[in-house]
């Protein structure tokens, strides 16, 4: 008999850390969301939240999946890589193009893991069971076959205080929590998990901006690093217009050469197109609301949310990496 993986569960933001009653906390992994079957056929499908099929860029997966994995199981997990202690995520980036020996190259480079947070089937089809139920079959096929490395069982807990402590983990990749009801079941598609993601603010600078420094649109932030070279760190959300002609106010062209000439911007993870930037004076602070999850160079992979210019603070004291590491 043929199966086939459910739609992934989805989620929805909130605002608050706190493990409700009744709810499983498990660490939101900064890596690719993934479901991974193994059929009676030895056919292994390793696939996105979108529906890609990405077995072929993980050769690893698929030949650990073959000898650990029983016929018949699907698994609900995140692919992740590991890069000096701590997540990677533009290695997996960069491996979802490959195929053929490139794949395996990459493999062998940037080997990856597969974070395992749900059972989807084993046997049978299991998503009708509550999380409570999934989680403890979850668990017993990891001892009962011995899973070990490119598999890993994700963290779960019911103590809020556990739960808190995870969220000490962003050093290393963990971008924050992801909240399910012990008793629900897993209705593909629905988004009814709850994410919360660490956010922190901090001071950058403007290098840069889309748009017109009469009416900027997005700004480009830079942080200066050990030798005193302005490094790109990310961009802003696009602007309201009360807070462009806020910013407008205090940008000026480049009063000579500018750090960042000659330099490209992409326009965002997963794309080749880049931003039309214009650059201006690195001499504005801006304070930011931002995501924890950056790449190994320390820049922020998801656009920072501008609070307010901080004329207080002379540029030279956004340092780029600081007692704490990247971008303390």
């Amino acid at each position: 008999m043929t199966w086939s993986l459910p739609e992934p569960m989805l989620t929805v933001a909130v605002e608050s850390p706190a493990l409700p009653a009744g709810w499983a906390a498990e660490p939101k992994w900064d890596g690719y969301r993934a479901q991974l079957a193994v059929y009676a056929d030895g056919r292994v499908l390793l696939r996105s939240r979108r529906g890609t099929d990405m077995t072929a860029s993980f050769p690893e997966i698929r030949a650990v999946a073959l000898a650990q994995l029983p016929a018949d199981t699907g698994i609900d997990g995140e692919l992740v890589v590991w890069e000096r202690d701590r997540l990677a995520f533009e290695r997996l980036q960069q491996r979802l193009a490959r195929r053929g020996a490139a794949a395996a190259q990459a493999a062998r480079e940037w080997p990856a893991h597969f974070v395992a947070f749900d059972l989807v089937h084993r046997g049978d089809d299991v998503t009708g069971w509550p999380y409570a139920r999934r989680r403890a079959a979850l668990e017993e096929l990891f001892a009962e076959r011995g899973l070990t490395a490119p598999f890993t069982l994700c963290p779960s807990t019911t103590d809020p205080a556990l739960a808190r402590e995870w969220l000490s983990w962003t050093a290393v990749g963990v971008e924050g929590l992801c909240f399910k009801r012990l008793e629900e079941s897993y209705p593909g598609g629905v988004r009814s998990w709850r994410k919360y993601k660490v956010r922190v603010t901090t001071e950058a600078v403007i290098g840069a901006v889309t748009g017109s420094l009469a009416a900027p649109r997005m700004l480009l932030l830079g942080r200066y690093d050990t030798a005193g070279r302005l490094q790109y760190i990310g961009r802003s959300t696009t602007l309201s217009r009360a807070v462009g002609r806020a910013v407008a106010d205090h940008l000026a062209p480049p009063h000579g050469a500018h750090p960042w000439t000659g330099w490209t911007f992409s326009a965002g993870w997963g794309t080749q197109r880049t931003l039309d930037a214009v650059l201006v004076q690195p001499e504005v602070v801006v304070e930011v609301d931002v995501d924890v999850a950056r790449d190994s160079a320390g820049r922020w992979r998801h656009p920072a949310r501008p609070h307010r210019i901080r004329a207080d603070i002379d540029v030279q004291e956004v340092p780029l990496f600081g007692e704490g590491g990247p971008l303390s």
